[in-house]
C-alpha cells in the first residue's frame, strides 16, 4: 500500500507507535507537552526509540479521544501537530500518521509529510472526505458509536460485529464516491469507542469477519480499559495483556497494530510474521 512517498507490504503485520501531543490522553497525556506546546526534543527521542525498535508507523495525535474528552480548537490542534509531523517526517524513514478528524489538520499535516490520515470519526465531519481525497494519501476509517465526550454513557448494539462491519462498509462507499481510491483505505473497528467490555470482546472474537471488507485492518488495544477490566491492572501494567490481544488480532487478520508499547509488540509481530511466512511456504492455511 502507498502511504505518500512510502510503500509498505501489508500482507504481514506492522506496528504503529503512538505519540500523543495532548495534555489529557488516558495513558500518556502531558508527557510530550510543555505550556501547551510540543517538546520536540523529547518527542524526537521517543520516536527514535520506537523506530529503532521496529515501528513502521508513528501516529501523531493532538486531540484526546479518551472517554469524556472535550474537543479542542482547530488552531490549537494545528499548533500541537504540525511541528511534530514536520520534524519526524524529516528525520525518520517511516510512515507518519496524523490522528485527526479536522479537514484543515489533514491538509496541513500531509503538506508537512504525513502519509496516513487516521480518523476516529471516519471522515464524517463536514469537508473531511473531500480534504482527505485531495491529499492523495491513505486513510484509516474507524468505527465509533457517539462522540468521545459521551460515547461510553450507554453504548448499545444488537449485533456489534455486524453493525461495525456495515458502518465501515458504508464509509468505504462514501470515500469511493469522494474520489479516494479503494487501495488507499484501511479500517479500524474502534475498540473502546462507544463499546462495553462485552462488545469489545465480541468484536475481538469476531475480528476475522471484517476481512470481508477486503481492506487492511488496523487495531488499537494498547493499555485500554477493557484490558484493565480483564486483568485488574492500571494502564502502565497492561503491556502483557496488550501484547496478548495484539497477537490474537494479528491471527484474526489485523495488519497494523497501534500501540504505546512498541518494542514488546514488535517482538510479538515478528513471531506472528515468522509463523505466517512458514505457513505460506509449507502450503498450510493461514
Amino acid at each position: 500500500m502507498h502511504f505518500g512517498s512510502r510503500i509498505l507490504d501489508l500482507s504481514l503485520p506492522h506496528v504503529m507507535g503512538i505519540l500523543n501531543v495532548t495534555p489529557d490522553s488516558f495513558s500518556d497525556g502531558g508527557e510530550l507537552l510543555e505550556a501547551g506546546r510540543p517538546i520536540l526534543d523529547r518527542i524526537i527521542d521517543r520516536a527514535a526509540g520506537m523506530v529503532a525498535a521496529g515501528a513502521s508507523f508513528l501516529d501523531i495525535g493532538g486531540e484526546s479521544t479518551r472517554p469524556g474528552a472535550p474537543e479542542v480548537a482547530g488552531a490549537e490542534e494545528l499548533a500541537r501537530v504540525i511541528p511534530v509531523v514536520s520534524a519526524l517526517s524529516a528525520r525518520f524513514d517511516v510512515v507518519i500518521s496524523v490522528d485527526t478528524s479536522r479537514p484543515e489538520v489533514m491538509s496541513e499535516a500531509v503538506l508537512a509529510g504525513a502519509g496516513l490520515i487516521n480518523d476516529v470519526r471516519a471522515l464524517t465531519k463536514p469537508g473531511a472526505a473531500a480534504a482527505a481525497a485531495a491529499t492523495g494519501v491513505a486513510v484509516c476509517l474507524m468505527h465509533m458509536q457517539g462522540q468521545p465526550a459521551t460515547m461510553q454513557a450507554a453504548p448499545q448494539y444488537q449485533a456489534v460485529v455486524e453493525e461495525v462491519r456495515d458502518f465501515l462498509r458504508a464509509r468505504i462507499a462514501v470515500c469511493l464516491a469522494a474520489g479516494i481510491p479503494f487501495d488507499r483505505l484501511l479500517v479500524d473497528p474502534g475498540f473502546g469507542f462507544g463499546k462495553t467490555l462485552e462488545h469489545n470482546l465480541q468484536l475481538l472474537a469476531g475480528l476475522a469477519e471484517l476481512q470481508v471488507l477486503d481492506v487492511p485492518l488496523l487495531i488499537g488495544l494498547s493499555r485500554k480499559r477493557m484490558l484493565g477490566a480483564i486483568t485488574g491492572k492500571p494502564e502502565r501494567e497492561r503491556v502483557a495483556a496488550g501484547v496478548a490481544a495484539a497477537v490474537l488480532a494479528m491471527e484474526y487478520g489485523a495488519r497494523i497494530i497501534r500501540t504505546h508499547d512498541v518494542p514488546e509488540t514488535v517482538d510479538a509481530a515478528r513471531v506472528c510474521r515468522a509463523i505466517m511466512q512458514t505457513k505460506k511456504a509449507t502450503g498450510r492455511r493461514p
